[in-house]
């Protein structure tokens, strides 16, 4: 799949996942530095959005939109994974009244960029992951998955959502 930033194109490194395969379980941080795990069989849906950087405008908007459709989805866990270091998500989610997800970084290890291949490898972004999202059922299957084709355009929030 061809992913573009502005135009260009961007190369994403790590494991090709699809629909129906098993959600690698991997470790990241939370605003408290705790380690949360992500992936696999877990006791709700994941919804996985991952976004480059919350200092964006667009990611932005992703993490207010999901943070808003998290309140009204029961048995669903919502998760925003970015690059962003713990500190500065924290600021973000203060500063912007997220509540409702569970906002994670990828920083220190880039395992979750390289084990769902959205870890971009070239260009402007490089070491940035790719805007994505994912859907994992309760038994850690992969039920969805957008690679947003041009980084700087939104998901598709009524696709996702369709499926609850």
């Amino acid at each position: 799949m061809k992913v573009t930033f502005q135009g260009d194109e961007v190369l994403l490194t790590g494991k090709n996942l699809n629909v129906g395969d098993f959600a690698p379980q991997v470790k990241l941080l939370n605003k408290n530095l705790q380690e949360v795990v992500v992936g696999g069989a877990q006791e709700k849906y994941q919804i996985i959005s991952v976004a480059p950087s919350l200092d964006t405008r667009v990611c932005a908007i992703q993490a207010k939109k999901f943070n808003s459709e998290a309140s009204q989805l029961p048995n669903i866990k919502v998760i925003l994974i970015s690059m962003d270091l713990p500190f500065a998500q924290q600021r973000f989610c203060s500063a912007e009244g997220i509540e409702n997800l569970e906002v994670l970084s990828d920083f220190t290890q880039k395992e979750f960029g390289q084990s769902y291949g959205v870890l971009i490898q070239n260009g402007l972004l490089k070491g940035l992951l790719s805007r994505a999202v994912f859907v994992v059922d309760p038994q850690g299957k992969i039920v969805h998955k957008e690679i947003v084709p041009e980084i700087t355009n939104e998901p598709n929030y009524e696709e996702v959502l369709s499926l609850f």
